[in-house]
């Protein structure tokens, strides 16, 4: 009795220390968000002795440190009165794991009701013995749970559920095109702080139903995926702008900045997929970006930037865009879960394509922003 009590003492304490660096944010960025590896990249593919990304053995758990699922997403419905309904949404999930010590699990959920002006998002944390990931083993996919929050996939065909105070979801998500490999081999590493492997689906269908305030709504629409895991710890200070942008020419961009803690943007990153699936990574010199506006949240009093214009001048990929928030609020204080407080939100996008007009859709992440 005294071993098994020495034995629990150990563990509850164990469990303590790691909640509490996970609900630091400055001991791990890592599991904020997907893009808070964001890391450093050269402009030719990583060269290591790592194994490749091999599907759809890969799309699993892995025996990593840290790991995450990422989708963001539009839908549309019309309800029974033939009004029109329009939504963004944001499911995430996290693992990460240390040593012997049970894994733990932050969740978190966001519905950008674009039709009431309203954003809407919840957190969940769970911690348990790790579920024996597959360490890239097995071919049964992706099937994580968090609460009654889950994601189960595989081969692109992906199937989320999640719940909170008057919207919930029941989605099927279709991978359009082929997993896009970020810095040429999906591997990125940054010395020794670790390595990351990070694909996306840049293009996912979405159908299923939306309930809306206990209204039962067809939905359709199009999401983003990314999946993101290695033997990685990132460190505090500074934060990072991450965007992805899906156009109306069936083409994808991905684009981020990370900034030191005095500010400044140490590395910038632009990947562009094309409408036959193929990615390409492009110098950042090619790159401007410009904040068009800002917005000051009324719960923590952070400013965020607000709207931008980006142009890329590539040989590959000549576009001028125009960002803007679809609402300025969306902004997630998740304390209980990740320690942190983020903005993640649905954004319109029109411009100019290799001089066609061009509009679309997207998401962007903003974090490290304070008071």
């Amino acid at each position: 009795m005294r071993q098994w009590l020495r034995y629990k003492s150990a563990w509850l304490l164990g469990v303590s220390l790691l909640l509490a660096l996970v609900l630091s944010s400055c001991a791990f960025p890592g599991l904020t968000t997907t893009s808070a590896t964001l890391p450093q990249v050269s402009q030719q593919p990583t060269k290591t002795e790592l194994p490749p990304i091999r599907f759809p053995r890969d799309e699993g758990a892995h025996n990593d440190l840290t790991e995450w699922w990422y989708y963001t997403g539009h839908m549309q419905a019309t309800d029974v009165a033939g009004k029109q309904h329009t939504y963004g949404f944001e499911l995430v999930f996290f693992q990460a794991l240390r040593s012997n010590l049970p894994a733990v699990y932050p969740a978190h959920f966001a519905i950008s009701d674009i039709t009431r002006r309203e954003f809407h998002y919840d957190q969940q944390r769970i911690t348990q013995f790790a579920a024996s990931p597959s360490d890239g083993l097995s071919t049964q996919g992706i099937n994580t749970h968090v609460g009654d929050w889950s994601v189960q996939g595989l081969n692109g065909k992906d199937h989320l559920v999640a719940s909170m105070q008057n919207y919930a979801i029941d989605l099927n998500l279709t991978g359009l095109k082929a997993p896009t490999l970020h810095n040429g081999n999906g591997l990125i590493t940054y010395g020794l702080g670790g390595f990351s492997y990070y694909y996306s689906r840049t293009r996912m269908q979405v159908a299923g139903t939306l309930l809306d305030h206990n209204q039962s709504l067809k939905v359709t629409g199009t999401a983003w995926m990314d999946h993101q895991w290695g033997n990685f710890l990132t460190l505090g200070g500074g934060g990072w702008d991450w965007y992805s942008i899906q156009l109306n020419n069936k083409t994808e961009i991905m684009l981020y900045f990370i900034r030191d803690a005095s500010g400044k943007t140490i590395s910038t990153y632009i990947g562009y997929t094309d409408t036959d699936g193929k990615a390409y990574m492009l110098p950042e010199q090619s790159l401007k970006s410009t904040v068009l506006a800002k917005w000051t949240s009324p719960t923590t009093g952070i400013t965020y930037p607000s709207g931008w214009r980006i142009d890329v001048q590539d040989p590959r990929l000549q576009t001028t865009l125009t960002i803007k928030p679809l609402l300025k609020n969306q902004e997630l204080v998740v304390k209980n879960s990740t320690g942190n407080t983020y903005w993640e939100g649905a954004v319109s996008i029109d411009g100019q394509h290799k001089g066609q007009p061009v509009a679309g859709e997207g998401y962007v992440e903003l974090t490290g922003y304070t008071k």
